[in-house]
């Protein structure tokens, strides 16, 4: 059975779907999917800490699925801008798994990701595949991904 690897960057997700679409992605119709492709046996998403009671009832609904829910502390600046970003983090978890896995299913749009799906395939001959927002997802990505799957209707709230 093919050994599957999910990290979710939960930040763009949730700010995509909501821009696209104006609701939330559904992770339990997501895990239904990947499933049925094979053994998921990492899956981690990673959020910002705001240390909300609505959060904490997100993340749990996630564990309750079967996520790890890696967490980092929201950033205040004191120009009112804010920091939560989790891109080295997942970045250094897949390099770490793409060796012991078949599949890595990234969710992120993020095209600073494109440079590591190419790396993670030619080095470790794993399956990268990426669920985005197709309008809002950088083509080098979608192009370093060996399959895209686009977040529609069908995955949603």
């Amino acid at each position: 059975m093919k050994k599957i690897a999910i990290f979710v960057d939960v930040q763009n997700i949730y700010y995509t779907t909501r821009e696209a679409y104006g609701r939330q992605f559904n992770y339990r119709k997501l895990w239904q999917h990947v499933s049925s492709e094979g053994e998921i046996v990492l899956a981690n998403a990673y959020a910002i800490d705001r240390n909300d009671d609505k959060q904490k009832k997100f993340q749990n609904a996630l564990r309750s699925i079967g996520f790890t829910v890696k967490l980092k502390p929201y950033i205040q600046r004191s120009d009112g801008t804010a920091k939560g970003d989790w891109d080295v983090g997942i970045a250094i978890d897949i390099m770490d798994n793409a060796k012991s896995v078949d599949t890595v299913v990234l969710l992120s749009g993020d095209g600073d990701f494109d440079l590591l799906l190419d790396k993670i395939q030619q080095d470790y001959d794993v399956i990268a595949e990426v669920y985005s927002v197709p309008s809002l997802t950088a083509n080098s990505l979608i192009r370093a991904a060996a399959v895209h799957h686009e977040i529609d209707t069908n995955l949603l709230m």
